[in-house]
């Protein structure tokens, strides 16, 4: 008797797999955790010091120098909440994009659901995460904003959703094309460059005024995330429209990823 292992419809998540295979996951995410910070002094204290120091940077030349607007709030506890949150989405998605490629070897032994890749070198991030939310309370607590700290606890949570649903779909997009065409190691650097301009870290989504710029920051699912974060520190109303655009073009981008990884993945072993 013959057994054909294949994948599940294109649309398909297969939760009842990955559930079987939960233990694998968190084997992958453990492994490039102690991955990433192998052989470093610091360890695991670079995911606090990463973005603390972009704050610092930022602080002394766009705020100091540039005089930045940042509304009533300082301007570091403005930027650290937007960089928090961004390191999320520029970390995940290198990792995503490239993990088929650096666990190509794996994928040429033994079967188990590729999806896992992706996943893990996200759930990685958010291990980082956490740790910079510790410095982020802090930060709160300097500047006396710790009372906004309960109405963060209810953003913060939907806007890691938004950053972890479009860094997923674009990751795994990403990783399916740079096992076909290894240009895409180059290319992902790059985008990531350039979107952090098109997204709102070191400014204020009020400050862009010309229409069509607006237009495409409107379609980047990053700055209804970020400017859910803020509107709790500001005071000021969330922008509904920003923040359900965001979320559609988030899940479109996580279907669109999902979809083109599962047509392609029949021949990662081949092409891998």
């Amino acid at each position: 008797m013959e057994y054909e292992i294949k994948p599940t419809g294109k649309f398909s998540l297969n939760l009842r797999e990955l559930w079987e295979y939960r233990e694998l996951i968190f084997f992958f995410t453990w492994r490039d955790i102690k991955i990433k910070y192998k052989q470093t002094v610091l360890g695991a204290a670079w995911a606090i010091l990463q973005p603390f120091l972009l704050m610092v940077v930022f602080t002394l030349f766009f705020s100091t120098a540039l005089h930045v607007e940042s509304g009533d709030i300082p301007y570091p506890v403005f930027v650290y909440s937007g960089l928090m949150l961004w390191t999320i989405f520029s970390t995940g998605l290198a990792n995503a994009g490239n993990s088929m490629v650096n666990n190509s070897n794996i994928i040429k032994k033994i079967y188990f659901p590729r999806l896992i890749i992706p996943i893990s070198s996200i759930l990685s991030t958010l291990v980082d995460f956490c740790m910079t939310l510790v410095v982020y309370a802090g930060i709160l607590f300097y500047y006396h904003y710790q009372r906004t700290i309960p109405m963060l606890l209810l953003a913060i949570p939907a806007s890691v959703f938004i950053c972890v649903i479009t860094t997923f779909g674009l990751g795994s997009f990403f990783a399916a094309l740079n096992i076909k065409y290894r240009d895409f190691r180059y290319i992902i650097p790059f985008m990531i460059q350039i979107m952090m301009f098109l997204t709102p870290v070191i400014y204020p989504v009020s400050v862009i005024k010309i229409p069509w710029v607006l237009q495409i920051l409107q379609l980047n699912p990053m700055a209804g995330a970020i400017d859910l974060t803020r509107s709790v520190l500001t005071g000021t109303p969330v922008q509904w429209f920003l923040f359900y655009q965001s979320t559609l073009v988030a899940i479109l981008l996580f279907i669109i990823g999902i979809y083109y990884f599962r047509k392609t993945e029949y021949y990662f072993a081949d092409l891998a």
